[in-house]
């Protein structure tokens, strides 16, 4: 490696570790205000339950649900973000927080990341935590025939991956093991996501003037150490990490394919990407909306005392409330 190779890598080693650490800075210092107490919510949060007999930290979830509420609840599999590469459902409360006062029952998982575990680690893993959700949410009083996907940014990406594993069926075994459940989701929620893992230089392209070396370094990460392994495998197998490339395919699914609520500002960089899946599913007939929120960052919606971020939860709430059978209890 070269001189500027090395330095290269030296600013996207730094700049992963400044994005880490303000997020995880940001969520740590939410989590210590009073207003964000589950309990003055109605809100019961077990934490560190597992959802494999693995062991291990990244096989690990939080159950969020409402107090007092009579059951079953519809139930919530989020998985949250951070470029395949960072953060935790410890980091990402905030979620499971607003969706059971929500009256649902969130499961907010774990999963193993990148570099260390790449593609297609985070997929089997969110594909274990599916089929743990349908075979034992009546343990935890939620309903697995009510059931909601979502996540955001990478963990939109890993929810868009779970509905295709639901509704096609694959050859690859975790996928297989979602398809076998013969449960598939009510409702897909993946909220500003990257959509097609492959080619991250796509966004430099397009918006050659929008895109600054700090954001063209953390998508170009999201690809080298997520992806550039699996490139070793057939492409068929890369399709669960690139979902748009199944969904804007001739296939036809094999269960009818969950709707969509898709969410995104125009000062996301991933915005083309959630634009381009909205096209695929209304091509394919699957009932998709797209929010698009002006001026909007990547992620803006977990800021939630923003006004912008209060709109997309509504927009967010309007749309659960025209799933028919969820049954969530009017707000």
């Amino acid at each position: 490696m070269g001189a500027r190779g090395l330095l290269l890598q030296l600013r996207r080693r730094a700049g992963a570790a400044v994005a880490d650490g303000f997020f995880t800075g940001l969520s740590r210092v939410g989590r210590l205000h009073p207003l964000t107490d589950p309990a003055r919510h109605g809100v019961e949060v077990l934490r560190d339950l597992a959802y494999t007999d693995s062991g291990r930290v990244e096989h690990r979830f939080d159950l969020y649900r409402p107090i007092d509420r009579p059951g079953p609840l519809p139930a919530l599999l989020y998985v949250h973000g951070g470029a395949f590469r960072i953060l935790s459902k410890d980091s990402h409360w905030v979620f499971g927080l607003g969706f059971a006062r929500r009256g649902f029952a969130v499961f907010s998982i774990n999963y193993r990341l990148a570099p260390r575990h790449p593609f297609p680690a985070a997929v089997q893993d969110v594909c274990a935590a599916y089929r743990f959700v349908a075979d034992h949410a009546g343990q935890f009083g939620a309903d697995p025939q009510r059931l909601v996907i979502a996540g955001e940014s990478a963990g939109a990406n890993l929810t868009s991956a779970l509905a295709v594993a639901a509704c096609f069926a694959r050859d690859e075994p975790w996928a297989r093991q979602v398809f076998d459940t013969a449960v598939v989701p009510v409702a897909a929620l993946p909220a500003c996501g990257v959509f097609q893992v492959s080619d991250q230089a796509r966004f430099q392209r397009r918006r050659p003037h929008k895109i600054g070396a700090f954001l063209d370094d953390r998508l170009r990460e999201v690809e080298e150490s997520y992806l550039r392994p699996a490139r070793l495998d057939a492409d068929h197998h890369l399709e669960l990490a690139d979902t748009l490339s199944v969904f804007a395919s001739d296939r036809p699914a094999d269960r009818p394919v969950p709707p969509f609520f898709l969410g995104v500002g125009t000062a996301d960089p991933l915005l083309d990407d959630s634009r381009r899946l909205h096209a695929a599913l209304q091509a394919r007939g699957v009932a998709s909306e797209l929010r698009i929120y002006p001026r909007q960052p990547h992620a803006f919606h977990a800021l939630v005392m923003l006004p912008a971020a209060r709109q997309y939860w509504r927009d967010q709430d309007a749309f659960l409330a025209r799933v028919p059978g969820l049954g969530l209890p009017g707000r």
